[in-house]
């Protein structure tokens, strides 16, 4: 569900000479507008200065280009501060020896919030349920005869202050800007009246421009009118701005209704995670996932669990856990489905390596996972067996999203391997940045693992440094595996990624045609293959040959 938005402007010179108001409306792709946002503003350039009308159209075509492209993990507030300081110290330099000053009123909506950037006497207003109510004040003097001199604008002052505001949006509801052309003439209760009688977003914002000039206004009229038509999904930037007011749940106990829920058991505790399995009202077990007590003051570890949380609803589906869609909560967790099943570490504990027909199963399954996962720009990370559970429904789902990256999104950590080392790609133990590629090899690994019991490299612990030759055959320890197999193996777990499978559809491609199709990939030769029985035949020869000359020597 996204956010749907309607919108409508409307500006008149009247009695000036020039328009020195300046309107922009933003609508970007939705991925982008779902972590970014639409962003709607109003600047009015002040006609005293060099030149209002640039100084109110740069800024605002500054903001609409720049803002889009600073990183997804600034809060909104944060990249709106950063690009009007710029913009700031532009206008202050571009006068020619005179100031280039604008008033600016910025709001950008993304998900269940919004968030308000305002600097001088442009007016910003809230409209729902027939209540008028004003979310901006007017940085002028209070002076007599000073209520139109601006203290506060961009390029007036070398320390740029701007007014923040973060709120939640309510459906149904209007943001309403306004340049002083139009509230400084109508006023509010005459504002409240329009909006009422002319309901139409286009009609609303024409009639405030023309009652403005009709009631005498000297300025430059504008009106820009946003309706929430639907909030959306609340994104990550929302969760990550409320975890900063959640305390962890306390130690739960069975029989305990906490929120809602209530607790069975705990289910399973590590380092970085404390899980609970609860039952909803309908008595259906879900997992609770908190942190446990010793990073109470870690506010990353906050933010990482968000983050999981944040990933799993973006690539929901049916290879996934589903997450519970909590609508209240005081603490810091979130809730996900249980699911009765045996992970695939354990099945290979109890069983042994898997049966080709089921392993191959399998594979197509996890490779149809991994896929959906890349296209929604996301990385795992931990792919490897003790994480893919096959349910009793049947279902392969991927679990454990608490290293999921997000290229953009996620923060990078200079240093940091995440992950199980045997499962890691040898670029990354170069300190290569995250991959799908890299993925694709744990995956490699995974379903080498599953079929022999046995690493292509054998099992790296945490404190090595490996290094990476060739990969052993996997059908050294399975003989019934067919050579398209197990060449198709090889070059999935090839320390070479330049021999590896770009995209889990093509290696997913591969293992649908089978034995139908010839792969694309050059067979190993036997050196690489069995390189001890070679030299082992290579010495052996070499003996038998040096001992038929001393034969020979000796007669």
């Amino acid at each position: 569900m996204s956010l749907q938005l309607s919108f409508a402007q409307a500006s008149a010179t009247g009695p000036r000479a020039h328009n020195q108001d300046a309107l922009r409306v933003v609508t970007p792709a939705p991925a982008l507008a779902a972590t970014k946002g639409y962003l709607v503003a109003l600047a009015d350039g002040v006609s005293q200065c060099a030149d209002g009308a640039l100084a109110a159209q740069s800024t605002l075509q500054a903001l609409a280009l720049d803002y889009y492209a600073t990183p997804p993990t600034w809060a909104v507030a944060q990249a709106l501060e950063r690009l009007l300081l710029a913009q700031n110290r532009w206008l202050r330099a571009n006068g020619g020896g005179q100031p280039l000053l604008t008033t600016l009123s910025a709001l950008v909506l993304r998900g269940q919030r919004f968030t308000l950037a305002h600097v001088g006497d442009c007016r910003v207003y809230r409209w729902h349920a027939d209540v008028l109510q004003r979310l901006t004040e007017d940085h002028v003097w209070d002076q007599p005869g000073m209520q139109h001199v601006l203290k506060r604008a961009l390029g007036l002052d070398q320390h740029l202050v701007l007014d923040f505001l973060d709120g939640e949006l309510r459906d149904g509801e209007s943001f309403v800007l306004l340049s002083d052309g139009i509230w400084a003439t109508l006023g509010d209760q005459t504002i409240a009246a329009i909006l009422r009688d002319q309901p139409a977003p286009d009609s609303a914002v024409r009639t405030l421009v023309s009652a403005a000039h009709l009631a005498g206004s000297q300025d430059n009229a504008s009106a820009l009118l946003v309706r929430i038509e639907q909030r959306g999904e609340a994104s990550l930037g929302d969760a990550l701005l409320h975890q900063q007011q959640w305390p962890l749940p306390p130690a739960l106990k069975p029989g305990q209704c906490f929120e809602g829920w209530q607790v069975q058991e705990r289910f399973g505790q590590s380092r970085q995670s404390l899980l609970y399995r609860v039952l909803d009202g309908q008595q259906q077990p879900w997992l609770l996932k908190t942190l446990p007590a010793h990073l109470h003051d870690d506010p990353q570890a906050g933010q990482n669990l968000l983050a999981e949380e944040w990933f799993l609803r973006r690539v929901a589906g049916r290879h996934f856990p589903e997450v519970h869609a909590a609508t209240t909560r005081q603490h810091l967790y979130y809730v996900m489905r249980h699911y009765p099943g045996v992970t695939l570490a354990q099945l290979l504990a109890d069983h042994g390596p898997l049966p080709l027909a089921q392993w191959r199963d399998l594979a197509e399954r996890l490779l149809r996972a991994v896929g959906l996962l890349h296209r929604r720009q996301i990385l795992h990370r931990d792919i490897k067996p003790q994480n893919l559970l096959l349910g009793d429904d049947g279902e392969l789902r991927l679990l454990d999203f608490g290293l999921a990256y997000c290229p953009g999104l996620s923060r990078d950590e200079p240093h940091a391997l995440p992950g199980t080392p045997s499962y890691i790609a040898p670029q990354a133990f170069d300190g290569e940045s995250p991959t799908a590629q890299h993925d694709l090899y744990a995956v490699g690994v995974t379903l080498y693992h599953l079929l022999t019991g046995h690493f292509p490299y054998g099992e790296i612990e945490a404190f090595q440094r490996p290094r990476f030759g060739a990969s052993v055959s996997a059908n050294r320890y399975r003989p019934d595996l067919p050579d398209w197999l197990d060449q198709c193996l090889a070059r999935a777990v090839s320390a070479d990624p330049a021999r590896r499978f770009e995209t889990a559809e093509q290696w997913l491609l591969l293992l649908e045609q089978g034995e139908r199709h010839s792969l694309n990939v050059r067979p190993r030769p036997l050196l690489e293959r069995e390189p001890l029985k070679v030299w082992r035949s290579v010495a052996l020869v070499a003996v038998l040959i040096n001992l038929a000359l001393l034969a020979m020597l000796l007669r």
